[in-house]
């Protein structure tokens, strides 16, 4: 089992299904797997996506990439392609890291950048702006790109961008509002790496964390056309107010781009992002290898082998945790009410990623453990009957929920209950945006350590337990020893 047994400590019967779910999506978010799927080697030719390339055509092979997957991912580039790679760098998120050969493995911290990020950012540019027309370059991209692939505009700090994600995080922007800025602030995101490869051949893998998979929005998109403008910045420091709140140097920037539109690079005003069309993408492929959708169809047959009436009723989820709370709590109450959309058993699987608006001196916790505390209380006010059966569990797929080591949490009817028992008061907890001590005071946080995937976050409904789950695990344990 991939997650701490401890979990199992609280009505085991209901959660070792539950685990195995999980588990199952997991699995088949599996950066290794996805890669070598992905890159096929026939002789000197070399498959990707709906394109072949021979690699005699080369003089140099070159891997570049960020996110949280990005070790797997360079060790699967290395398993396919050995000896061929002449050079790369990968920068993940700290203690995600893995033993490679010949691409260079660089942690950073996440979600704030640090001076490691900035490190390996200027070094994969510099990689990039080497390579030449008769060398190919590929960039492994995965959720957490753009805080870890980090390079700052001429004239901004580090700490001027570590500032502005702070802000961007306090005040509830989603993660396409904050990438926005963070490309108008770099000089690798939204294409730029790709204009800095520009002649090389490029093909770029993206794992995908983002709600529909936009390819500008993963990472930043750093190697694809970028459609966002300066004014859309712009916009969004207005709807959230942020112009006193941003550092100097990021709001000269971005008016310095509004009075220019169009700026060639290289000129005085700032540049903007490379948009559709340029001819710096015509030697250019990107192919998604994984994402939420496939997490969760897993599940769904792992939930369906175990029993369990199940549905995948969206990968779009998105919004503010506690209403994503309620939202799981109402639909359990609907199977249990009429059996819509499934019957009992049933497991209904929601993909997607949420937000958290947090309060002023916030605690400790993340959105999916909001929103299982969030879930908790709200079972804890109906009656014993209604919500006998309730299990709903929130998963970070990535292992870590918001800046903590947490994957997310399970609820059930009981869990204010035992909080309540170890003198913890759960509404307080959640005013207080401190899920974390809560859940881990009373055994219901999901402590899986680092998955090295991300394609977002799964939330599972569940009510009633199959009658042949406790035989199912029994098997599947005996088989494993």
């Amino acid at each position: 089992m991939r997650f701490q047994p401890a979990i199992l400590n609280n009505n085991p019967t209901a959660r070792r299904p539950v685990l195995q779910i999980l588990d199952a999506a997991l699995n088949a978010a599996d950066p290794f797997i996805a890669v070598t799927r992905a890159l096929v080697l026939d002789g000197h030719r070399l498959a990707v996506g709906a394109k072949s390339y021979d690699l005699t055509a080369y003089n140099r092979i070159f891997v570049v990439g960020a996110g949280k997957a990005g070790a797997p991912m360079a060790q699967a580039a290395e398993a396919v392609l050995g000896s061929r790679i002449n050079a790369g760098l990968v920068v993940v998120k700290a203690g995600h890291g893995g033993a490679t050969t010949g691409v260079e493995i660089v942690e950073a911290a996440h979600p704030v950048p640090d001076t490691a990020g900035a490190a390996a950012g200027a070094r994969i540019l510099e990689i990039a702006e080497n390579a030449g027309s008769r060398d190919l370059v590929i960039a492994l991209i995965s959720g957490g790109g753009s805080a870890l692939l980090t390079a700052p505009a001429l004239g901004v700090s580090l700490a001027d961008l570590r500032q502005m994600t702070d802000a961007l995080l306090a005040c509830g922007a989603t993660i396409g509002e904050i990438n926005c800025l963070r490309k108008h602030c770099s000089r690798v995101k939204g294409g730029q790496l790709a204009r800095a490869a520009a002649p090389a051949t490029l093909i770029t893998l993206v794992l995908s964390d983002v709600v529909g998979s936009p390819l500008d929005v993963i990472a930043s998109g750093p190697t694809v056309p970028d459609a966002g403008t300066w004014a859309d910045a712009w916009a969004v420091v207005e709807r959230y107010d942020l112009a006193e709140k941003l550092p100097p140097p990021i709001i000269g920037r971005i008016q310095a781009g509004l009075a220019s539109p169009g700026a060639a690079p290289g000129g005085q005003a700032p540049a903007d992002t490379p948009k559709p069309g340029d001819p710096i993408f015509a030697g250019s492929q990107t192919v998604i290898i994984g994402d939420n959708r496939l997490a969760a169809l897993a599940a769904r047959q792992r939930a369906v082998e175990l029993g369990y009436n199940a549905a995948l009723l969206t990968t779009f989820l998105e919004g503010e945790a506690q209403d994503a709370a309620r939202l799981a709590v109402a639909l359990a109450r609907e199977v249990k009410a009429s059996s819509n959309p499934v019957q009992e058993p049933a497991c209904l699987i929601l993909g997607g990623e949420t937000t958290v608006t947090l309060k002023p001196n916030p605690g400790k916790g993340g959105r999916n453990q909001t929103i299982a505390l969030a879930a908790g209380l709200l079972l804890d006010g109906l009656s014993p009957d209604e919500r006998a059966g309730i299990t709903i569990a929130a998963l970070a797929t990535d292992g870590t929920d918001g800046p903590t080591d947490s994957a997310g949490g399970l609820a059930d009817g009981e869990t204010v209950v035992r909080g309540r028992a170890r003198g913890l008061d759960a509404a307080t907890h959640l005013r207080e945006n401190n899920a974390y001590p809560f859940l881990a005071g009373i055994g219901d946080l999901l402590l899986s350590g680092p998955t090295r995937t991300n394609v977002n976050d799964l939330l599972f409904v569940f009510s009633g337990i199959p009658e042949n789950c406790e035989a199912s695990y029994d098997e599947e344990e005996k088989s494993r020893s």
